[in-house]
């Protein structure tokens, strides 16, 4: 089978960088790299055009390199949490993908190729706790810890808050009522008192008058 050596005129996911010379199937580079733009033909027009980009090339690798340490650095540290659908012994109906590891990547502000999430096909078949390696930018790694958990406990551990928060609310409720009930009876014996007690001078004036 024919071959061709092309310049790649970006990063191509498991062949090379930007800038980099390599080899390959004849076909995979005129049905795909060259009319998708990812790749030159490798000749002297287009070697120099290279050479001449050589330092802009390696100024978006350093500013690659940084930006890959960067999400290392929040992917190690970070604790995902994958609600699935699991049977009562915690088997889950399906398992655990990249895709949906990807997804909660998202979710928490973190954008990764889902090629570059590894997680062995039906790999992860239980609720437990796991470690998925998140592959960066020249070799670099990271590893993101998941905790997977049934759909059926958080709902339930939902319900249970939902019941929690009722009972509180009807709690408060009913000491607000009390309350009021006491303050409306305080105000009554007040009232009272203060009727009582002006009973009592418009007696002791009667009192005086006849005198």
């Amino acid at each position: 089978m024919h071959s061709m050596k092309i310049i790649l005129n970006q990063d191509v996911h498991n062949l090379g960088e930007e800038g980099d010379v390599v080899v390959v199937k004849d076909g995979y580079a005129r049905n795909f790299l060259l009319p998708k733009g990812y790749a030159v033909l490798f000749n002297k027009a287009n070697q120099s055009l290279f050479a001449s980009r050589t330092a802009a090339i390696e100024k978006r690798k350093e500013e690659k390199r940084k930006a890959a340490a960067s999400v290392k650095e929040q992917l190690d540290s970070m604790n995902l949490t994958l609600v699935v659908s699991a049977g009562e012994s915690g088997k889950l109906f399906g398992s655990v993908t990249n895709a949906m590891v990807q997804e909660a990547l998202a979710k928490n502000g973190i954008e990764v190729e889902r090629k570059r999430i590894e997680v062995a096909t039906h790999a992860i078949k239980m609720v437990g706790s796991y470690s998925v390696k998140v592959r960066l930018y020249e070799g670099e790694s990271a590893q993101v810890k998941i905790e997977v958990i049934s759909e059926s406990i958080v709902k339930k551990e939902e319900a249970e808050k939902a019941a929690a928060a009722k009972a509180a609310a009807k709690a408060a409720a009913a000491e607000a009522k009390k309350q009021a009930v006491e303050a409306e009876e305080e105000i009554v014996e007040e009232v009272e008192e203060e009727a009582y007690g002006a009973e009592g001078v418009d007696e002791e004036e009667t009192e005086d008058d006849e005198e």
